[in-house]
């Protein structure tokens, strides 16, 4: 079985990021594992659980100790196909598709879809994650690049970790900030109240946050704005952990912004019937990156889902 390290591991202690990627595995007995020789990285066992993990590492763990759920499946799903060549693919995710099987969502993923279209033409082909460099909530949409060749996937794993690869976010939100050009920098961390969420936190990884404001909504009060937000790091759920730290939630997010449930756009949004009561207003609009083989500049900009078209149309009325 083969653990492919993304950014959410990056930097974290062996035993922990494997607990992460192992869910229904107990931490002590992924620790005895390691002890036991049984973890191995690029031919050599690692022994040490306080191994510091980096970006684009692949672990290789034993199957028959581990694997619960058998491999992912092909699946006919539809792909929006934005670039492809015979290093990687660039596809734009709609919203509402996990991008990998994991608990509660081991079928209909975008994992499913790429085996069905691409078979073994993927890196690490027979793990979990086939291709996955990184990865959207399931409720973003947008941009998101995947590797077909092992050497294509160690480097762009080498890209993300140098923070060389640029990802760029339009983000519907409540509410105007003031300053409306500005960088969050707020290190974030598993929420110890609730193991679902993010949070803002003293003892947490380093997260940075480039936003500006592209437009204001509300003719009266600052109701709304869309904002465009540049990452300098990846952790898990950062532009919504980031921006409703700083009273802006993203619109429609239920998980990090309840409080404001009763704002009168998020009134009139979830009183929408097409608008789903967990899509949050997020989409990768833009990614750049230097390909991994040719090493030419790879830039791609993609238009706004229809959803966040018609949302856009909402809030100029406001």
């Amino acid at each position: 079985m083969n653990i492919l390290i993304e950014e959410t591991e990056h930097g974290l202690r062996l035993d922990k990021a494997l607990a992460l990627k192992c869910p229904t595995v107990s931490r002590s007995r992924l620790k005895a594992l390691i002890m036991e020789g049984k973890v191995w990285l690029r031919k050599t066992p690692i022994t040490d659980p306080n191994h510091t993990v980096t970006l684009g590492d692949v672990f290789q763990l034993p199957d028959t100790v581990l694997r619960d759920d058998p491999l992912p499946q092909g699946e006919d799903i539809s792909l929006t196909v934005v670039y492809e060549d015979e290093y990687l693919i660039v596809i734009d995710k709609p919203a509402g598709l996990v991008v990998h099987p994991a608990p509660g969502n081991y079928t209909g993923t975008l994992v499913n879809a790429l085996i069905h279209h691409y078979g073994t033409d993927l890196s690490q082909p027979e793990g979990i994650r086939p291709g996955i460099v990184h990865r959207l909530d399931k409720e973003t949409s947008g941009l998101m690049v995947v590797a077909k060749t092992d050497e294509a996937h160690q480097g762009l794993a080498a890209q993300f970790a140098d923070r060389l690869l640029s990802r760029t976010y339009w983000a519907f939100v409540l509410g105007v900030p003031l300053p409306p050009l500005g960088t969050i920098h707020k290190n974030i961390g598993r929420s110890l109240r609730n193991r679902v969420k993010m949070s803002v936190q003293q003892g947490g990884r380093e997260a940075i946050t480039h936003y500006k404001t592209l437009e204001k909504y509300g003719k009266k009060l600052a109701l709304a704005a869309l904002l465009e937000c540049n990452l300098e790091t990846g952790r898990t759920h950062q532009i919504r952990v980031h921006l409703a730290s700083i009273g802006h939630p993203l619109i429609g997010d239920i998980l990090y912004g309840k409080s404001h449930a009763h704002h009168p756009i998020m009134v009139r949004l979830l009183a929408e019937k097409n608008w789903p009561k967990d899509r949050h207003a997020l989409h990768a609009k833009k990614l750049r990156f230097i390909h991994p083989i040719t090493e030419e500049e790879m830039h791609f900009e993609t238009d706004l889902p229809p959803d966040l078209k018609a949302l856009q149309v909402l809030l100029e009325e406001f």
